[in-house]
């Protein structure tokens, strides 16, 4: 009981880079509003990032595009919007080599706030290594949570301490998972926490893995 059988992932901000994500909401979102209103991107930024504060993201409506198209009156164009920004995709260059290894040896899953919507944007050409891939917002209409990670381990058919999940977010990716009873594992990759038990790339996952 207790060695690692699954292990997790994050997606946004740990298998690929914000740059995507970046693009649509701060970028192809606001571009699309000043249009519709005649007036700069700049005023249309700044209006919509405080439109985005007020929600916050610790609601699920932050990580809901058509929520949010829906909210400043622009219409069902989600998937030309999300299409426009494919080339802002990008994964680290540590993810190809790292999850390639992993799948060895671990069944390999995703558990992200990123909605269905963009799932097979980040995770285009990584798709083969995950048995299942979860959208919390999408699948259960919630952020993650220890009870979150419990159920996702339920639907694995794994304990939680035949887990693991690694993420960029302290409290999401970190604290959740660790209270649900998962090894959670921290991915800080510029060393803001510096308290030396993060990863600093997912090229160091597979020997703490090890270690466990």
């Amino acid at each position: 009981m207790g060695k690692v059988r699954v292990v997790s992932f994050d997606a946004d901000g740990t298998l690929v880079t914000p740059d995507f994500s970046q693009a649509v909401w701060y970028e192809g979102v606001p571009a699309l509003y000043a249009k519709k209103h005649g007036i700069s991107l700049r005023e249309a930024r700044a209006f919509i990032e405080k439109e985005y504060q007020v929600v916050g993201d610790r609601r699920i409506e932050w990580y809901d595009i058509k929520y949010w198209l829906h909210r400043f009156g622009l219409g069902d164009c989600h998937s030309r919007l999300l299409e426009d920004c494919r080339h802002r995709v990008s994964c680290y260059p540590e993810v190809a080599q790292a999850l390639s290894s992993l799948s060895k040896d671990y069944t390999l899953i995703v558990v992200s706030c990123s909605t269905r919507e963009f799932l097979p944007y980040i995770l285009d050409g990584m798709e083969k290594y995950f048995a299942r891939v979860f959208s919390t917002v999408s699948d259960y209409g919630q952020i993650k949570s220890p009870g979150l990670f419990g159920e996702v381990c339920r639907q694995m058919g794994v304990s939680p301490q035949e887990t693991a999940h690694v993420g960029d977010l302290w409290e999401q990716d970190f604290l959740a998972p660790k209270e649900a009873g998962l090894k959670a594992f921290h991915l800080d990759r510029r060393g803001e926490r510096r308290d030396g038990s993060s990863l600093s790339s997912l090229a160091e996952l597979e020997a703490r893995l090890g270690e466990e």
